[in-house]
């Protein structure tokens, strides 16, 4: 009996000890309120105490909690911290983190190629938010990052585009575009439409460096480099399809969706846009683009990412208008069959692994089929003898990519500092072929049918081969206070084969070309409650493009054109993160750019002859007053000019760069009523100062000012939007250019209404 009750007394004592300290499990994903994609690493942390957890890489979390243990904070870095209570009220939770609007908050990839906070980079960067891209619901890449200060992506029709960061408005080999922190195209053949090869609605987020970043990306990165960073497989079925057109021929369907099916994830992202029956005869285009991703999680601390992206590009190339048809308001032009067509394949598979909190590696293989053909209008040329004839070209530039990125990051407890390596292996290689054709011209002059021909006028191929590798380190001194030093070093190898026997217009013999170069970077970061500087010291290179140097018989040997920057710079956040500003100084000068010169004998040929330097003040604020209203501004000033610059035998010394604008600005003020929950209001401001049409400086436009209305409402899973982009009819030319006694311009958009509708799939969570 004693036996007995002892027995019972002691299973009375462990269930009263059950019901006192028993544990429940709360259990859940964290993601992303934008894009539904899934947190790793995000802090779960139980209140009042030091007892938390955090989440893996596919966003899940699981926590033992006692009875009196039932209030949790999850946070991420970058995210706005929430709060959830009652954790037994269901067994799975789903929270969703939305991003901080303080931007000393920001995580940016860019600038050092892993995640870090923008606040600790010494660089003049800025993003692009999935949320801005939703509230802009825009048609082209250049809607979204001309908000940034500095920023001048020039439009050129139906995607088609130039650039202007730190530089002046040009097609030149001075920008490098990336896709998750890898170029879409290669070194060596650039071109200025590269942008048209992305698929924007797989994007995530568009980061914009600012100034040389060599020391990392290699080749091209010298105004500036924008990374466009893909979005990863949402951790719950979600995702949109929209439809869209407006008053001027545009059409456009969207779709998005994707899932995770235990450890992999799927998610497809594509769009097509046509428009025809524009306002200027001869400019129709369509465009497909479609990019699928999936990720597998081999293990909590190996990821498996794989996506491939297809565009099928095909545009009418009108070219601009001369400054009679411009003046005159006359949207003809003689061009009825010139045209470009882009197909696009890119390939990444990419593998991350962590192997403790401290050290991560990553290596990524890539593959990439490009080509560029063209019917090109600026090829096409008048017979003076006979009225009704002329000559052009059809030509196409290809190129394969094999390349193979391997990278190392490693912290340590010293200095609390991080060092981070990589190497790369890229093989490219690329061909180019151009026929000649003969065209017919009716009596009003206009270009109304062409014959193609049997002579070639260029065929030739070229090797591609670059070697590089990289180093970053950073270390925090003191308290507050970060130093940064990274250097890269690069070989190009390029093996020219002409098919043709070399003249001026089939190319040079066939030859080869070395270029080497180590790009440098130094800077600092000092940061104190809410407010920060920054300096730096950088280097970029560009080693000749295809076409520059195998131009012509003669083969100069042609060096990398080389730029030095020094750039200062800070921000600050005040009144509660409501207000946040941040600017930059810099100064870029540039040295043995390449240019054409005249020999005594009249003959020219390229040379590392040119000298530019450039300098202006970049600066953006916004204030948010209440959380409802948000007001932006964004403008730079900057000046252009040449040093020792002579071409063609003409002097520019000392004269500003032709395209390039002394002021800049970008302002936005949006509303979203607290008392109508999902509208949306905005009116933004785009101006663009006068500046010279030649580099002779003998003729100026006067620049524009563009306001954009936007408007949207989303009702449950709709949202209705409507965009009336230069709301005032404001007639104006993108880019206004003089060569001789020519003036070319090329038209901007009139008032566009745009009017689209969405449909989405949303995940349920706090």
């Amino acid at each position: 009996m004693k036996v007995f009750i002892n027995s019972v007394i002691a299973i009375l004592i462990i269930l009263t000890g059950a019901r006192t300290y028993g544990q429940n499990n709360c259990s859940g994903k964290v993601i992303d309120a934008a894009t539904n994609e899934p947190l790793a690493n995000a802090s779960i942390q139980i209140r009042n105490t030091n007892k938390g957890t955090v989440t893996n890489n596919k966003g899940e979390f699981s926590l033992p909690l006692t009875n009196t243990e039932n209030e949790l904070i999850i946070s991420s870095l970058g995210y706005l911290p929430v709060t959830i209570t009652n954790t037994t009220l269901q067994k799975e939770w789903l929270i969703s983190l939305r991003s901080n609007n303080n931007s000393m908050q920001e995580i940016v990839i860019s600038a050092s190629r892993t995640a870090q906070k923008r606040s600790e980079a010494p660089v003049a960067i800025a993003t692009i938010s999935k949320q801005t891209m939703e509230d802009t619901r825009a048609t082209r890449i250049d809607q979204l990052v001309n908000k940034v200060s500095g920023v001048n992506m020039v439009n050129l029709g139906n995607e088609q585009h130039q650039m202007s960061i730190r530089q002046p408005m040009t097609t030149k080999s001075l920008f490098l575009y990336l896709e998750d922190g890898i170029p879409i195209r290669t070194t060596g053949v650039y071109n200025h439409n590269a942008l048209l090869e992305m698929n924007m609605p797989a994007a995530r987020q568009i980061e914009i460096i600012k100034g040389p970043s060599s020391s990392l990306y290699g080749a091209e990165a010298i105004g500036g480099a924008i990374n466009i960073i893909t979005q990863a497989p949402p951790a719950v079925f979600s995702g949109q399809a929209s439809v869209q057109a407006n008053n001027n021929g545009y059409k456009r369907a969207d779709v998005q969706i994707g899932n995770t099916f235990g450890k992999f994830g799927l998610l497809i992202s594509g769009y097509y846009a046509n428009r025809q029956n524009g306002p200027i005869d001869h400019s129709d285009f369509h465009k497909t683009g479609i990019t699928l991703r999936g990720d597998y999680a081999i293990s909590d601390k190996t990821k498996w990412v794989n996506d491939i992206t297809y565009v099928n590009y095909f545009s009418d190339m009108l070219g601009s208008l001369d400054s009679a048809h411009f003046a005159n308001k006359d949207y003809s032009t003689p061009q009825t069959f010139t045209y470009r067509k882009v197909p696009a394949l890119r390939y990444k598979s990419q593998l991350f692994h962590q192997w403790n909190s401290n050290s991560s590696t990553q290596v990524s293989f890539v593959f990439r089929d490009n080509s560029v053909q063209q019917n090109p209008s600026y090829r096409v040329k008048n017979i003076t003898a006979d009225p009704t004839r002329a000559y052009g070209e059809i030509n196409e530039s290809a190129f394969n990519t094999y390349m193979l990125i391997a990278q190392h990051q490693q912290s340590f407890n010293f200095l609390n500092s991080k060092l981070i390596a990589g190497i790369s292996v890229d093989n490219s290689p690329s061909t180019y072929n151009s026929n000649f054709i003969n065209i017919n011209r009716d009596e009003r002059g206009y270009y109304v049918s062409y014959a193609t021909t049997d002579s070639v006028l260029s065929q030739y191929k070229t090797g591609i081969n670059n070697l590089a590798s990289y180093v970053h380190y950073e270390a925090e001194i003191v308290r507050g206070l970060k130093l940064t030093a990274a250097l890269r070093y690069d070989f190009y190898h390029y093996d020219f084969e002409n098919a043709l026997p070399p003249s001026a217009f089939t190319g040079a013999p066939s030859t080869t070309n070395n270029f080497k170069r180590f790009s440098p970077k130094v800077g600092a970061t000092y940061n104190y409650k809410g407010i920060g500087l920054y300096a730096n010291y950088s280097e970029g290179f560009v080693p000749p493009q295809i076409s520059e140097l195998y131009t012509g018989v003669k083969v100069p040997y042609l060096g990398p054109q080389t730029f030095y920057n020094y750039e200062v710079g800070g921000w600050f956040s005040l009144l509660k993160n409501k207000l946040y500003a941040d600017w930059s100084y810099y100064l870029l000068n540039g040295t043995n750019e390449i240019i054409t010169v005249k020999n005594p004998d009249n003959s020219t040929e390229n040379q590392n002859a040119g000298k530019t330097k450039h300098t202006g003040i970049e600066y953006g604020i916004t204030y948010r007053p209440v959380n409802s209203l948000s007001i932006r501004f964004s403008a730079a000033n900057s000046k252009h000019t040449f040093g020792d610059y002579v071409e063609k035998g003409v002097a520019y010394n000392n004269n500003e760069l032709a395209g390039g604008p002394r002021f800049i600005a970008n302002a936005e003020v949006t509303y979203k009523p607290v008392f109508v929950k999902g509208l949306r209001v905005s009116a933004e401001w785009q101006h663009v100062g006068p500046y010279y049409m030649d580099n002779a400086n003998s003729k100026k436009y006067d620049g524009f000012d563009l306001l954009n209305l936007r408007a949207g409402y989303t009702i449950h899973q709709f949202e209705l939007w409507v965009n009336a982009l230069n709301a005032t009819n404001t007639y104006y030319s993108t880019y206004a250019s003089k060569s001789g006694s020519t003036l070319s311009y090329n038209l901007g958009d009139p008032r566009e209404f745009t009017v689209g509708v969405a449909y989405k799939f949303r995940a349920s969570g706090k």
